[in-house]
């Protein structure tokens, strides 16, 4: 039998009284859809934990467990603050698991960049089972932001390659 993707929920924000954000709500529903659609597979959570508040990865396994997600199919990426870190991180899950691709649960505005920082690790991947977005102007707002961050994150990767041959 072929071994089972990794499914990966990137963080968003969690409220200050502990509840996840709309964005982090689409990202757990997407996990929770992918889950079900592949029961062999473990989940990464991964996302750290703000300036107040439990981490974005306990909101999530805390959700997908009410679910019925079983406790052991969930793995915790507590540490990652940053996509670049989510990925690092996915990438050591991916070795370690042996899992032959991962399935992306973020915001389609997300996804791309996601997808290549993966490509870059030699990680390939699919998005996940996409819900509703939100609202356009945040969309867009959001897919500009995205755009600035794909130029900052490869400038990082390169470099830190770079200084590694050296």
């Amino acid at each position: 039998m072929d071994a089972p993707p990794l499914i990966v929920i990137f963080g968003a924000k969690v409220q200050p009284d502990g509840s996840p954000s709309a964005a982090l709500l689409r990202r757990i529903g997407c996990g929770l859809e992918a889950a079900r659609a592949h029961p062999a597979a473990k989940v990464l959570c991964s996302g750290g934990a703000g300036a107040a508040g439990p981490s974005e990865a306990a909101v999530m396994v805390q959700h997908l467990a009410a679910a019925g997600i079983a406790p052991e199919r969930l793995i915790l990426d507590e540490t990652s603050l940053s996509t670049l870190a989510n990925v690092a991180a996915t990438a050591r899950e991916v070795a370690h698991g042996r899992h032959p691709h991962v399935v992306a649960c973020s915001d389609a505005y997300h996804l791309p960049r996601i997808r290549l920082l993966l490509r870059l690790e030699g990680v390939d991947c699919v998005a996940g089972p996409l819900a509703a977005g939100p609202p356009l102007g945040h969309q867009l707002a959001m897919s500009l932001r995205e755009a600035a961050a794909i130029v900052h994150n490869l400038t990082s990767v390169l470099t830190s390659r770079r200084d590694r041959a050296s």
